[in-house]
């Protein structure tokens, strides 16, 4: 009953994550079902967090959507390039060790911070669209899509601010906007564990139970922070400091 009770709260923590910020779902994921439910294998704990993520992402799509937070035409142009790079790059993670890379990831994480708070202030919606827009939603796609790929991550770390410096658009747009990426990217890395038998299903569906109480609840957050100038792109980067952070010392500490 404790296993399920974990697997369940961990699973909300991802889903108040995605919602609120858009991002640190499989970030906060793999971590949890390796040290708190108690998963063994990393590539197991890849595989499910992609599909608890994946889902939970595309549930707290729905009240976004409805709030009228998410840029359709931006949504699917991001996408359509992502899911081609997350296939290339969750074909590739399966056969590299990505352990050296992770500290690379941690740094990249820590430039995006800085760009997101030096720009904040040009965050409220009133760039979208840029000039040029769809190919540089393409670019920005297929990169993002790799990286998350390769790593297993849902990539709303790179999804949220690569929307934002493409389209111009909001961070509350960016936000929901990038759950409709999050979603199609971390479902196409799942497919791929899951063809290699690397998702544990029962935990991954209490995962995804867990998140969608947790979204709702995040989704609420979000609209209140998002009328305060500034406060979710300043959120966004502490957390991302944060996250990259932990992983610097974790890599370190190896």
């Amino acid at each position: 009953m404790l296993h399920h009770l974990l697997a369940m709260l961990c699973g909300s923590a991802v889903g108040f994550s995605l919602a609120l910020i858009g991002g640190g779902g499989s970030i906060l994921a793999v971590p949890l079902l390796l040290y708190v439910v108690g998963l063994r294998d990393p590539h197991v704990a890849i595989g499910t967090s992609a599909l608890a993520v994946a889902a939970n992402a595309f549930a707290n799509l729905i009240p976004h959507a409805r709030a009228g937070n998410v840029r359709w035409p931006a949504a699917f142009m991001f996408a359509a390039t992502g899911v081609l790079g997350a296939f290339l790059g969750s074909s590739l993670g399966k056969i590299i060790d990505g352990h050296h890379l992770l500290v690379l990831f941690a740094l990249l994480m820590m430039v995006i911070a800085a760009l997101m708070l030096r720009g904040r202030r040009g965050h409220d919606g009133t760039g979208y669209p840029r000039r040029y827009m769809f190919p540089r939603l393409g670019i920005v796609g297929l990169g993002a899509g790799s990286l998350s790929g390769f790593f297993g991550i849902g990539g709303g770390f790179l999804i949220v601010p690569g929307l934002v410096f493409a389209s111009g658009m909001g961070m509350i747009d960016a936000i929901g906007t990038s759950l409709f990426c999050v979603g199609a990217f971390a479902f196409t890395a799942a497919v791929n564990y899951a063809v290699s038998g690397w998702v544990a299903w029962p935990v991954a569906l209490e995962f995804i139970a867990g998140g969608i109480v947790g979204g709702w609840l995040g989704m609420l957050g979000a609209q209140n922070l998002s009328r305060k100038r500034g406060a979710l792109s300043i959120l966004f980067a502490a957390i991302v400091v944060a996250v990259a952070l932990f992983m610097l010392v974790k890599s370190v500490l190896r």
